[in-house]
């Protein structure tokens, strides 16, 4: 017989340890440019600068620096995806929403072209027991996610749950793990609606000891969040 999920027992949460990193501005350059998906930019920055750069947890935060319409400097929040401190090079994902400065900056970044970072100020490092990865987001989680995927041994498991504009927006991870990927497919103008992600959830399996990360837009991450705790009965410790 079935355990109905409101009377599974969990085992001890994971930890998740902040790291702190001294905090340093670094101005790279553009060594690559590639239209990833249609709405999908991959830059790729490198620098002496980079030497000393650190980013431990796969959801690290950097600062990009950039000039706004008033002259005014301009700062955005962007995840790390790959770096290689053998060739000095740090790689960051863009989503091309067609608004905003830093994807109007993506559209026209050349070889060469200058930008300034910050940071990560700190990492969020998972440590503990974990038989099932749950990693749910939009294509602006696609870095943290995708990061994270590649990064997980072979014994690891985890599903993704991503919300993409197309099926040409999907993206496939090289990783060791055993990894299933659902895809919703929904305009970008639709962000802000949690309905699809909701319903893919409703397809995964959510066993004893799923670690479930999300990434989204507030009031979509409110809803997952809502959704899993309320009606999958998953501990808010997990």
């Amino acid at each position: 017989m079935k355990i109905p999920d409101h009377e599974q027992v969990w085992p001890t949460p994971p930890t998740i340890e902040l790291v702190r990193h001294p905090l340093q501005r670094r101005r790279l350059s553009v060594a690559a440019v590639e239209h990833l998906t249609p709405h999908m930019l991959r830059i790729t920055l490198s620098g002496a600068e980079l030497a000393d750069f650190t980013s431990v947890s796969p959801d690290d935060h950097i600062k990009i620096f950039l000039p706004g319409a008033d002259g005014q400097e301009l700062c955005r929040d962007y995840t790390p995806r790959q770096y290689n401190r053998a060739a000095a090079t740090l790689v960051l994902d863009f989503v091309d929403h067609h608004t905003g400065p830093a994807a109007a900056w993506a559209r026209s970044a050349r070889v060469g072209d200058s930008l300034d970072i910050g940071g990560p100020k700190g990492s969020r490092v998972i440590t503990g027991d974990v038989a099932h990865w749950l990693l749910v987001g939009d294509e602006s989680a696609l870095p943290a996610i995708g990061r994270r995927v590649e990064a997980l041994p072979a014994h690891a498991r985890v599903t993704t749950v991503v919300a993409v504009p197309e099926v040409a927006d999907e993206q496939v991870f090289a990783t060791a793990a055993t990894h299933d990927a659902y895809w919703v497919h929904r305009p970008l103008e639709l962000a802000d609606q949690a309905h699809a992600i909701v319903a893919a959830l409703g397809q995964v399996p959510i066993e004893v000891g799923t670690f479930v990360w999300v990434g989204a837009e507030a009031h979509v991450a409110r809803a997952v969040r809502d959704y899993l705790l309320d009606v999958r009965c998953v501990p808010v410790q997990w």
